[in-house]
């Protein structure tokens, strides 16, 4: 059966774009713009990426200068884009819009000018740096608020009360305060605020992955991701379901959104999950709690392995190596709760005949992974991830270009392309709004040391206990994550959370990826379920039956980062000094990684009720319990974690064969 005719049969008559204006924040509420003014706006964007290409293969501008352009472009297409309410006018541009643009070429073309006379003040701040600075904090606060949210902006404007108003604060909260004068100039003036690491980040590596990603996505990769899915196992009992977690797992490497990767594969793996009898709240729920592990599924890691690695100091390459084998266990627990599920309901797969072949597959279209091996192999062999980047895009597209022409389809030419760096600028403008709002909290933090009173907090609450320390961090990754963007969420947490687990003699590396794990299943998390919302609208599902029967897939990952913050051995760290990362042999991970598997499966067991067989009350409590005790890797708690799941798989096969015999006997 051919590619094309599986694609009919699964349903697709769904048209992704439609889904995306409605389910993806940035897209829902951005103004659809035609004649000169949309124009403008399409030459605003391809200008960006240009910007951004070019100095990313022939070297970035002055930290201040590039930051600062990179804020021009962004704010000037957040303002073009984005109405100020939602019942905003959708296809005009306001004047007072304009007159915002206007002050924000002013208020960053003022740095970007003046990089040199503002460092020679040696902080003597006259009335117009501080004028420009307060209006600079107000553009970005409404900018993020249309972009992204009114969350982020919310949480900024707390902090920066906090920074001002610390005096009348009790106990370990409370600080010296500071002047609004001092508050201004710290966020406008220096790279620990508006400039700071966030947007530092966001002007180099995650825009240049977001190009990349757009590229990708002109050439076909998200398809043949899809039907390279299906191949491998549509013909598995929970068939489609467990398409939907793989496809989403290849997609999420390369996306930087939960939202996005729910939409793109979900249009067309709900369809037909539902179609082979999965009810829809569990359809939209699996491809939501799969898409959303694409944030921690190295390479990409939503580009917060980028911002990782300039708050820890620790080389990105170093950083995906050791995410590699928790991303892993996370689709490793979603597809054992999906696979159960199955077992459950008494599904089963498509016939082999309906699907593709993978030998096809791959001689037809392997080449567009391409791309993708040459990233990696540009990263393991020492390029700066900025530079891996640009070679990647320049290669997506001489194999786009290469293809159209060899095939004749006229698929990737100068239309595309400039489409693709259209689409690359425009997307990347609600993640540099929320990493420059997100500047405005750790400049907070640097200027009052807020992180190191949290952490104080949280472990005095804990009583310097590093489980409940762990589960106080988890609770606070999850809520301070709902409805931020990954690499906004990551710059919170590592701000706030981080720090008490590492005051705990946490590894560094373990503590700041098990912030950001918690912090992204806030995507799949009611009452903020973003993620999960997709999929609930694409099943045509309630929206918070879907958000916590996808909370309750991913439950049984829940387990992988609390046995990393124990044992940093199954992310492969030894220990990390000056941001110098030890890494053990691969070997040292596998009781590990043999503990985490059963831990996995006992509390999917306990969770969905069933292994081989539905459970009854005491197996169920039996699973937990195990899982529970697999959460500290050790000798004791995995031979009674293996003893319990062992006891029960055999006291249900022993159940089912003697029902087989009844039946026949009664027969």
């Amino acid at each position: 059966m051919t590619e094309k005719k599986l694609m009919t049969e699964s349903d697709v008559a769904m048209d992704v774009n439609k889904l995306m204006e409605e389910y993806d924040a940035d897209i829902s509420k951005s103004r659809k713009l035609t004649g000169t003014v949309g124009k403008i706006t399409s030459i605003l964007a391809i200008a960006m990426s240009c910007f951004h290409l070019y100095t990313a293969g022939f070297g970035t501008l002055l930290s201040v200068k590039q930051r600062a352009l990179h804020l021009i472009f962004a704010f000037t297409l957040g303002f073009l884009l984005f109405p100020a309410t939602k019942k905003g006018n959708k296809t005009k541009v306001s004047i007072l819009d304009y007159i915002l643009i206007g002050l924000n070429v002013i208020i960053f073309g003022y740095l970007f000018v003046f990089v040199e006379q503002i460092a020679l003040k040696g902080g003597n701040v006259n009335n117009m740096d501080l004028l420009l600075g307060a209006l600079g904090i107000l553009l970005t606060l409404e900018i993020t608020r249309r972009a992204v949210g009114p969350e982020l902006p919310i949480v900024a404007i707390l902090f920066i009360l906090y920074a001002r108003f610390g005096p009348y604060l009790p106990g370990v909260l409370g600080h010296r305060g500071f002047s609004w004068e001092r508050i201004i100039s710290h966020m406008y003036l220096t790279l620990e605020g508006l400039l700071g690491i966030p947007i530092g980040v966001s002007a180099t590596f995650v825009f240049m992955f977001i190009l990349f990603g757009s590229f990708l996505d002109k050439t076909g990769v998200g398809k043949f991701f899809i039907d390279l899915a299906y191949a491998l196992t549509g013909h598995m009992k929970s068939g489609p379901a467990m398409t939907a977690v793989v496809a989403s797992g290849f997609m999420g490497s390369v996306s930087g959104s939960s939202v996005a990767n729910t939409v793109t594969t979900g249009a067309f793996t709900i369809p037909l999950m539902k179609k082979t009898g999965y009810k829809p709240y569990f359809a939209g729920a699996v491809e939501a709690a799969a898409s959303t592990g694409g944030q921690i599924m190295p390479p990409v890691m939503g580009a917060a392995a980028f911002i990782m690695a300039e708050f820890t100091g620790i080389p990105y390459i170093k950083i995906v190596v050791a995410a590699a084998i928790p991303a892993i266990l996370y689709y490793f627990a979603v597809g054992t709760m999906v696979h159960l599920e199955a077992s459950k309901l008494g599904l089963k797969g498509l016939p082999k005949e309906q699907l593709p072949k993978i030998g096809k597959l791959m001689i037809a279209n392997g080449y567009l992974l391409s791309p993708l091996v040459a990233i990696v192999f540009f990263l393991v062999k020492g390029y700066t991830p900025l530079l891996s980047a640009f070679y990647a895009i320049l290669i997506s597209m001489v194999i786009a270009v290469a293809t159209s022409l060899i095939k004749k389809d006229n698929s990737f030419g100068g239309k595309e392309f400039f489409e693709a760096l259209e689409q690359g600028g425009k997307s990347a403008v609600g993640v540099a709004c929320a990493c420059a709002c997100a500047g405005l909290i750790v400049g907070t933090v640097t200027l009052t040391g807020l992180g190191l009173r949290i952490a104080e907090l949280i472990v005095t609450l804990a009583q310097g206990k590093l489980l409940l320390t762990l589960f106080f961090t988890m609770i606070a990754s999850i809520i301070l994550g709902m409805g931020l963007p990954t690499t906004a969420k990551y710059i919170v947490l590592a701000t706030m959370a981080a720090p008490a687990l590492i005051k705990l003699d946490v590894n560094l590396m373990a503590a700041h990826l098990f912030i950001l794990y918690f912090g992204v299943i806030a995507d799949i998390t009611p009452p903020v379920a973003l993620a999960a919302y997709a999929g609930a609208g694409i099943a045509g599902a309630n929206a918070m039956k879907t958000g916590f029967q996808a909370v309750k897939l991913a439950l049984a990952a829940f387990i992988v980062p609390y046995i990393f913050a124990y044992d940093s051995s199954l992310i492969l760290v030894k220990e990390v000094v000056n941001g110098t990362v030890v890494f053990m042999p691969i070997f040292s991970a596998i009781p590990v990684v043999i503990s985490a598997v059963i831990g996995i499966v006992c509390l999917a067991g306990a969770v969905e009720g069933f292994l081989v067989d539905h459970c009854k009350i005491y197996e169920r409590s039996l699973l937990f319990v195990a899982a529970l005790l697999l959460l500290k890797p050790g000798l004791i708690t995995d031979i009674f974690g293996l003893a319990a799941l062992g006891l029960i798989y055999f006291v249900q096969k022993s159940r089912i064969k003697n029902k087989e015999i009844n039946t026949a006997s009664v027969g």
